[in-house]
Order: structure tokens, then sequence, then C-alpha cells
């Protein structure tokens, strides 16, 4: 098994992000948001200071736990959502659904899908911004 493991939003991103890494990353999809606030109950704690509870709908519970094998087995894992709020929201849920340790995580973005973009943002790993996360 690599020693990394890239979580990008789309598959298609996955394939060619792979082959521009080499054998030492396994690059693998999210299909986008993996949680949500539930649809049949109110999705926020109105008595404790409003905490939002997100949960995984059943469509995604397969590729979270297929994501959770691979994480398992990673010495790192890049989390490699969008530049923005929803990607950021994104990079958040899937480290708490994969309950990764912080020390595992790095946070990558990049605005292109070309093999100098993905290896400058390798080289400069970021935390999850959590200010994007709250907004």
């Amino acid at each position: 098994m690599a020693k990394n493991l890239v979580i990008v939003e789309s598959p298609a991103k996955a394939k060619t992000i792979e082959r521009f890494l080499g054998k030492d990353y396994v690059v693998s999809s999210s299909y986008g948001h993996i949680a949500d606030l539930p649809s049949k109950e109110l999705g926020v704690d109105v008595d404790g200071e409003f905490t939002p509870k997100y949960i995984v709908s059943n469509d995604k519970k397969k590729v979270v736990s297929e994501l959770r094998a691979l994480a398992g087995k990673a010495e790192k894992v890049w989390l490699a959502s969008d530049e923005d709020r929803e990607g950021e929201a994104i990079a958040w849920h899937l480290a708490e659904e994969l309950n990764l340790d912080k020390s595992q995580v790095k946070r990558i973005v990049f605005h292109e899908i070309t093999k100098y973009a993905i290896q400058q943002a390798i080289e400069t790993p970021r935390q999850i911004d959590y200010n994007f996360v709250n907004a």
C-alpha cells in the first residue's frame, strides 16, 4: 500500500492526479460532500449554542467506509478538495468522519490539474481553515 492517500472531490480528477504523483500515492474520490445536515429533523442544537449536527447520508456510507480503510493504511492523508468554503467543509467532514489524526492530515489546494500544480500543492500543504468551515 502507498504511504500517501490523496482525497479529491471528483473521480475523474483522481485518475489524472494519481498519474502525476507516482507509486507512493493512492488518489481516491469522496464524490463531493460526504456529510450533511439531517433532512428529517432540525439540524442544529437550539439548546446548545446552535451546534450543527451532520450525518453521513446512506448513499455515501460505502464511500466513507472505503476511504476510512485506505486512510488506515496510509501514513499521510492529503485532503485536496476545492479552495472555497464548500471545499473546506468537505475537507473538514472527511477529517472528522474518517477519524484522522491531525498530525496525519495535510490540506492541499491547486487551481489546475497539471503535474507542476499538483507537485507545488504537495510541497506547500496547510491545515484546514476553520474560518472557512465555520462560514
